[in-house]
């Protein structure tokens, strides 16, 4: 019997070709291969009927190649068509289907008439003509009745690079049978009474549908198990530490109060005291606050900035654009100014100051990543803001704070994250929560247009820009592409420089040089430009009060979270605005994404339904921190499994508080990113 812990470089089951390929996608050991779980199970006892129309979800078919060839289309685009017809018949005779993969000229060599095939996707009416873009596929040969590929449950397994998917699933089934059921160390017994290894086997090669998602479940409750372990390990670890005592002086803190024209909602309120609150604790503050777009952030981190700096410490705010940066920098300048507030701006091409030197040091620093390569700014920072917390890396965090002396750290995110997630991402934070918008912002009314005429757009945008208001024309390229069947930035901008004459209308994209930037952004704040055409680089920290108009084109190509960031760019004054998602998609789903927009403006609510319609995976993406690693985002939406998980961490650390006896085994999982269920016996 082999051992889970052994070594695939020297596996003798394996080609070297083999061994590179699974080398390179990182598997070490056989364990690794064993814990590279299917992605989905395909029924191949039943396959699905062919469709006579358009499908919402995926379908699993079975069929004849009847012709395969390479196809070119306007514009320089290639494809490679394959007409598969249902071999078995059907009840009107043979059904057909046109699947298509853009761009793939080597299936040329892959796929070939005469072929069975298997392909998973779902099908669209395309003039008439049924067809299945870029489906997952897999090549049938006669198989016996024992097969692994057919006749069964099948396991569909995330692609590895340089290994077919049928020799996949061979090495993995081949190992199933060849380790020892006793080398696969569980690290902690989630499930009394179940027998690991037949979990195992029934994760990828199940009895049933229901079999396979309960054995999937007690692997991903053990990962989460050692998720939740770190959590409450950090956070035992954070109650330890000394950190010093700020916020006890608030006579600042009463200036800026008194100077602002407006009142603060109750929830800015709520939350200046738990941070002023966890100010005054002698240990480091590690607090997240999460707020809706327009519920006033910048407002909260502002008034704990003012109790830092009275305390006689620095404080420092990272943006992760230039754009927000600066964007903060001018709303800090405009209220702190007054209060003799020395601050200080620093990007990678901007270094401002709003103090005069014989002053003193800046005792605000706002910024970019510049802020982590200049440790002498920061001769005593002990307050650090993160906003859009979530776009930096945990090491570029870390080299920040890293500067100050046991600072405060208080993380800021404007994009909502679905409660059943907080305890996973954020779990050792102390978290405050912004669930009101300010009293003195306008309505924003949301629309959904599938069929809207350029001339009936021109014709809004012109009525608004003539009453003095500003819009946004938001698109999803920066430039025309040939995959991808949707206007760019910089074509629109050239049409409606025409169309909306006499007023200016600017651009304004990721690819521009900062400078370039900095003076569209200049001309749209101070009105010289009345029309930003836009990619979603002003998805966060653009302010500009005046602009009522918000226009998202081919809506569905964003996300559901990046269009409520989008769509809270305007209504940040006085006016009625309007946010209008632009779209000719004919898909149910995308139309039911656009659809939750419409009807609710509550970023909570719209954070659950992208949870429910995309899955956790894909609204967290995988370079969300912390995320990256975990094998069962899928389970991330279980609320019950999650607390499930951390009820069993903590009463392992209650138990054993510093991990060094029943646990022991444990500790060397403690602050590690890697979680994996076997180890080398």
């Amino acid at each position: 019997m082999l051992s889970a812990g052994n070594s695939i470089e020297k596996s003798s089951y394996f080609t070297p070709k083999e061994i590179a390929a699974l080398t390179a996608a990182g598997f070490a050991t056989y364990a690794d291969l064993l814990t590279h779980f299917p992605k989905r199970h395909e029924d191949r006892r039943n396959f699905s009927a062919y469709p006579m129309h358009a499908t919402v979800q995926a379908v699993c078919l079975r069929g004849l190649v009847l012709d395969a060839r390479p196809m070119r289309y306007g514009g320089g685009l290639s494809c490679y068509e394959c007409i598969i017809i249902d071999g078995a018949g059907g009840v009107f005779g043979s059904s057909k289907i046109t699947c298509r993969w853009f761009n793939m000229p080597f299936l040329s060599k892959v796929l070939a008439a005469g072929q069975m095939l298997v392909v998973y996707g779902k099908v669209k009416d395309q003039k008439g003509r049924l067809v299945m873009d870029h489906p997952e596929f897999e090549v049938i040969k006669d198989e016996g009745s024992e097969s692994i590929h057919v006749s069964r449950l099948v396991p569909i397994y995330r692609n590895v690079s340089g290994i077919a998917q049928r020799r996949l699933r061979e090495m993995i089934h081949l190992l199933l049978t060849r380790v020892d059921p006793a080398s696969a160390i569980w690290h902690v017994d989630v499930a009394p009474g179940r027998e690991r290894f037949a979990d195992m086997k029934e994760a990828h090669f199940p009895e049933s549908i229901e079999s396979a998602h309960l054995a999937l479940r007690r692997f991903a409750l053990e990962e989460f198990f050692l998720i939740q372990l770190n959590v409450v390990w950090r956070r035992t670890r954070q109650m330890d530490h000394a950190g010093r005592i700020l916020g006890k002086k608030t006579s600042l803190l009463k200036r800026f109060y008194e100077s602002l024209p407006f009142d603060l909602t109750i929830a800015q309120k709520r939350s200046i005291h738990e941070i002023a609150a966890d100010m005054r604790q002698a240990r480091p503050m590690n607090r997240l606050l999460q707020g809706d777009v327009g519920s006033g952030k910048t407002f909260v981190a502002m008034a704990a900035m003012l109790l830092a700096i009275e305390s006689g410490c620095q404080a420092a705010l990272m943006a992760p654009t230039q754009i927000l940066a600066e964007q903060h920098f001018l709303t800090f300048r405009r209220w702190l100014e007054p209060l003799g507030v020395r601050l200080q701006l620093r990007t990678a091409s901007r270094d401002d100051v709003a103090y005069e030197p014989q002053e003193g040091g800046a005792q605000i620093m706002i910024g970019t990543h510049a802020l982590l390569h200049r440790a002498e700014d920061f001769p005593d920072l002990g307050f650090v803001v993160i906003d859009e917390q979530h776009k930096f890396g945990v090491a570029q965090r870390a080299q920040l704070i890293s500067h100050g002396v046991k600072p405060d750290v208080l993380v800021m995110t404007a994009t909502p994250i679905p409660r059943t997630l907080t305890m996973t991402l954020y779990g050792d934070l102390d978290v405050s929560i912004l669930d009101e918008r300010p009293a003195n912002r306008g309505k924003v009314i949301t629309g959904l247009r599938t069929t809207a005429k350029v001339s009936d757009i021109t014709a809004f945008l012109l009525e608004h820009l003539a009453a003095g208001r500003q819009a946004y024309l938001v698109y999803p390229l920066v430039e025309e592409s040939e995959s991808i069947k949707a206007e760019s930035a910089t074509v629109a901008h050239a049409k409606w420089v025409k169309r909306l004459k006499p007023y200016g209308v600017g651009l304004l994209h990721g690819k521009m040089s900062a400078e370039e930037k900095e003076s569209a952004m200049t001309q749209f704040r101070e009105n010289q430009t009345q029309v930003l055409v836009s990619t979603t680089v002003i998805e966060v920290g653009v302010d500009v009060p005046n602009a009522t108009i918000m226009l998202i084109h081919h809506a569905e190509r964003f996300g559901l979270a990046q269009l409520h960031q989008l769509r809270g760019r305007v209504g940040r004054g006085e006016h009625k605005s309007y946010c209008v998602l632009l779209t000719e998609a004919k898909d149910a789903d995308a139309l039911e994404k656009l659809q939750v927009l419409v009807d609710s403006s509550d970023g909570f609510v719209i954070a659950e339904a992208d949870l429910r319609l995309r899955g956790p995976g894909n609204v967290l993406g995988i370079e969300q921190s912390g995320v990256g690693d975990v094998k069962f985002v899928e389970f991330l939406a279980d609320t019950a499994l999650l607390r499930e998980a951390r009820q069993i961490a903590e009463v392992c650390m209650k138990n054993d508080p510093t991990m060094e006896t029943e646990n022991r085994h444990l500790r060397k999982w403690i602050d590690t990113s890697v979680f994996s269920f076997l180890t080398r016996a």
